[in-house]
């Protein structure tokens, strides 16, 4: 009975009409007695790409980990797609439609590049196919029979992402996808959200380069101990530039 109970509806696996794909309303989290996050609040509509800029500590990778549930406790409201998710179990949380590409990577060292994307689950339609894949990332074609062992820092990012690329999400978390990576990656990966955010995609980026993230994104959100602190949207950042800096400490 308990297990009828975990499992989304049926409608939980569409897409509901309207605008807004993820919107987070008074997120409190939790790990044991420390209290890191104190009440976000943001939205983020279809199709959009959008930032979450700060400093370290200021509860940005917390944030995509409330959202998956992969936190100690929540309160408030977590909404995706139209679906109150507070309640979901963690594993139920990408049959919503949504991939999380988290800091630390977490491929299959082990596993060729084919076989880790061949190996996570479709868990609903329209995900990219294995051609897809390797004509959105050239790299990953050529080492296609490499374990992961064996790939750079730029080539385990690719792999990572283009593999929740296959299951079917449409809202994508990334945690940090530039992080200690070449310019020529950097800007590799900059091209793919260009492409992705073109197929509909919407994207909420982690993203500690602002030179990297500025150009990509719709809007940015500034948080700072574990509250937003400010919303700029591209068409304010020229003039918002040096006030973003300020709070960066850029």
């Amino acid at each position: 009975m308990n297990q009828l109970a975990e499992r989304p509806r049926v409608t939980d696996y569409q897409d509901h009409d309207g605008a807004e794909m993820l919107r987070v309303s008074d997120l409190h989290a939790f790990y044991g007695e420390s209290h890191i996050l104190h009440g976000v609040d943001l939205e983020v509509r279809r199709g959009e790409l959008v930032t979450l800029l700060g400093r370290n500590g200021a509860g940005r990778s917390t944030t995509l980990k409330a959202v998956m549930n992969m936190v100690g406790r929540r309160t408030g409201s977590i909404m995706i797609n139209g679906n109150e998710t507070l309640a979901v179990k963690p594993h139920r949380i990408p049959r919503l439609g949504v991939g999380y590409c988290p800091e630390e990577r977490g491929i299959f060292s082990s596993l060729d590049v084919e076989e880790n994307l061949l190996l996570p689950p479709t868990v609903r339609s329209g995900g990219l196919s294995i051609d897809e894949i390797y004509a959105m990332f050239p790299n990953l074609y050529e080492r296609r029979r490499s374990q992961g062992t064996r790939l750079s820092g730029g080539e385990q990012q690719m792999l990572a992402m283009a593999r929740i690329l296959r299951t079917g999400a449409r809202l994508l978390l990334l945690d940090e996808i530039t992080e200690g990576l070449a310019p020529v990656i950097v800007q590799a990966l900059g091209e793919v959200l260009v492409k992705l955010k073109a197929r509909g995609m919407t994207i909420v980026l982690v993203e500690q380069n602002f030179r990297f993230a500025a150009p990509l994104a719709d809007r940015h959100y500034v948080m700072e101990h574990g509250r937003i602190i400010e919303e700029i949207s591209a068409a304010e950042l020229p003039s918002r530039r040096d006030h973003l800096h300020s709070l960066l400490g850029v």
